[in-house]
């Protein structure tokens, strides 16, 4: 069996995965401009329907976002992020995979946690807010602090650069009491980074793992992938499940996606390929 070389416990409110078989994440925007699905799911029963398609599809956390983090996109004031939550999320966290709450606000977080949010999934890896830190420890719950760089910088080394930027991150976790199990990283493909710093970052995954944390990977309908294939968000499904199998067969614990199905039956496959068929 080949050594996985990232940690395989992630532990959040209510339970704790084994990422030696890798996880996945479905997502559900509540937001009117998301690159790839933004106002498709603003009526609460649309996101609820995604949502229980991804339990049926087997998607190990659903993860819920009100504001778009697409390039470019105007911030949302925190009142209006709650209002387009505020429908769902109740009902959404009593499904059966776990909810992560994608946001970068602890008032957002807070809020979310205390109607069941399990994970808190922060693009600015708890570093935006100086609360994060303190109510996802209050809270119990999982974070995922990812990578994030105002603008792209061909000439930055940008695994020095993600290395301190997880460094800051992890200390905030520490100082806040966040255990190291609830913890987990990922490097923002797609955010401040070039193409070629983004296939460089997924083609040497390993080089994180010296942070002792696993890691997820989100590349789904991204540009990096309408790049080289030249095709449109909704067409880049073939060009997401491989570059996150890629992903995933050099250590990624989850990755994020809007098609669940065919990547959970990706990560089976990578698991029966890493185990040498040990199901």
């Amino acid at each position: 069996m080949t050594e996985h070389p990232f940690p395989t416990r992630f532990a959040f409110a209510g339970g704790a995965f084994d990422l030696s078989r890798p996880h996945v994440m479905g997502i559900v925007n509540v937001t009117p401009d998301s690159f790839s699905d933004g106002g498709r799911f603003l009526d609460p029963d649309d996101a609820m329907a995604s949502a229980h398609k991804m339990a049926a599809h087997h998607a190990d956390v659903i993860d819920l976002g009100g504001e778009s983090t697409r390039p470019g996109a105007e911030p949302v004031p925190e009142d209006e992020e709650w209002r387009r939550l505020a429908p769902v999320i109740s009902e959404m966290c009593r499904l059966s995979p776990p909810v992560s709450i994608d946001t970068y606000k602890s008032g957002i977080a807070r809020r979310a946690c205390a109607v069941g949010a399990a994970i808190v999934n922060d693009v600015w890896g708890l570093q935006k807010d100086p609360a994060m830190a303190d109510v996802v420890a209050e809270a119990g719950a999982g974070v995922i602090m990812m990578h994030n760089r105002e603008g792209a910088d061909e000439t930055v080394d940008i695994f020095a650069d993600i290395d301190r930027f997880f460094e800051r991150s992890l200390e905030l976790a520490e100082r806040a009491g966040i255990p190291a199990e609830r913890q987990m990283l990922d490097p923002g493909i797609g955010f401040g980074k070039t193409l070629r710093q983004n296939y460089a970052i997924v083609n040497r995954l390993e080089h994180f793992a010296r942070h002792g944390r696993p890691v997820l990977v989100g590349a789904s309908r991204k540009r990096l992938i309408g790049a080289v294939l030249a095709v449109e968000a909704d067409d880049r499904l073939f060009g997401s499940l491989a570059l996150h199998t890629i992903a995933m067969m050099k250590g990624a614990g989850m990755v994020r996606v809007h098609n669940v199905q065919p990547h959970a039956d990706a990560a089976r496959i990578v698991h029966a390929t890493l185990s040498e068929g040990a199901l």
